[in-house]
C-alpha cells in the first residue's frame, strides 16, 4: 500500500464454527496488515456463531477459477518459473448454488510450485462434482488464529446477549403495531 493510497488491503475471512466443519468463507474485511485483519474479522464475524478458529487471506493471494473458467485451458499455459520451490497450497471449493450456501469451504491441501500447478493438483485430488468455484492459496500467506488465543478471542462473545438476533424482538413488536394500527383505522 503506497503512502498516497487511502484504501486498505482486502482480506477474505474464514471461520470454523465446529470441530466437524471445515473453515468456511464468512466474508471480507479491509485492514492495513494481516494481524489487524484478523482482529477486524474477530470483531465483525464472531458476534453470533460459535467460533473455534479464524483465518484471513489477502485477496491478491487467491488464485480463483469458476467451473466455466476451468473449461478454457489457457490458465494452464501461464508462465511458471522452472526453478520455483514447491510449497503447500490450501484448496477451497464453493459447492452448490443454494442461496444459503454462499461460502467457499476449505477441502484440503496440495503441494505445488505455482498457483496454476496447485490448481491442476487440486482438480486431480479433490472431487469436482457440483463445484462452482475453486480457490488455491499459498499456506504461508494465511494468518490463522492460534489455539491458545481462542479463549481471549472467542469466549467473550458467548456472554454477550446482544449478539443473538432473538434478543431483539422486532418482528413481534411490528406485528403488534400493525395490529394496533389496523384497529385504529377500523374504529375511525
Amino acid at each position: 500500500m503506497s503512502k498516497m493510497d487511502s484504501e486498505w488491503n482486502r482480506y477474505e475471512v474464514f471461520e470454523k464454527e465446529r470441530v466437524d466443519l471445515p473453515h468456511r468463507n464468512a466474508g471480507s474485511v479491509h485492514a492495513p496488515d494481516a494481524e489487524m485483519a484478523l482482529e477486524n474479522a474477530r470483531d465483525l464475524f464472531v458476534r453470533r456463531p460459535n467460533c473455534l478458529s479464524l483465518w484471513v487471506i489477502p485477496e491478491h493471494a487467491i488464485f480463483a477459477k469458476t467451473a466455466q473458467e476451468l473449461q478454457d485451458d489457457s490458465w494452464r499455459d501461464q508462465e511458471v518459473p522452472h526453478n520455483a520451490d514447491s510449497e503447500i497450497y490450501l484448496v477451497f471449493q464453493k459447492q452448490g448454488q443454494i442461496a444459503r450456501e454462499t461460502y467457499v469451504a476449505h477441502v484440503g491441501q496440495v503441494e505445488a510450485s505455482s498457483p496454476q500447478a496447485a490448481m491442476r493438483a487440486a482438480l486431480e485430488t479433490f472431487a469436482a462434482k457440483n463445484v462452482f468455484v475453486w480457490w488455491v492459496v499459498p499456506e504461508r500467506l494465511v494468518l490463522k488464529s492460534e489455539a491458545q488465543d481462542a479463549p481471549s478471542m472467542f469466549a467473550p462473545a458467548h456472554a454477550k446477549k446482544y449478539r443473538m438476533h432473538a434478543y431483539y424482538p422486532v418482528e413481534p413488536i411490528m406485528r403488534e403495531l400493525k395490529s394496533a394500527q389496523g384497529m385504529l383505522e377500523s374504529d375511525g
